[in-house]
């Protein structure tokens, strides 16, 4: 399997992607930030122009190091453009500051529909 990393002046290590989901499930490892994202998000646009992307594709994030507000932005960009595509994206294994941020913003309804509690404390 091709595993690609996005190398950084300075600070954590880009998240690493395979270039094909194992299973339907995409792993990342390693940091989601704004230095990682360009690279993230030209790396997600080809795979997704792919002729054997998955209807339902799930994105395992239990590997991932650290993330900052950029990490909701590519999260909110990967569904829509699976809407677009007519596909599905699931998010799992989200760590809990992507998510405190994703509430923090309002969207965390939008970024993981079956894990936003509806009305409970």
């Amino acid at each position: 399997m091709n595993e690609e990393t996005t190398p950084t002046s300075s600070g954590p290590p880009a998240a690493k992607r395979d270039v094909a989901p194992v299973d339907g499930v995409l792993a990342l490892t390693g940091a989601l930030s704004f230095e990682t994202l360009p690279a993230i998000l030209e790396q997600s646009a080809r795979y997704a122009e792919r002729s054997d992307t998955p209807q339902h594709l799930v994105i395992d994030f239990s590997a991932i190091t650290g993330v900052d507000s950029s990490a909701v932005a590519l999260l909110l960009e990967w569904r829509r453009r699976a809407a677009e595509l007519g596909k599905r994206v699931e998010y799992v294994n989200l760590p809990p500051n992507l998510l405190a941020l994703a509430q923090l913003y309002g969207v965390e309804e939008l970024i993981q529909p079956s894990a936003a509690p509806a009305g409970t404390p």
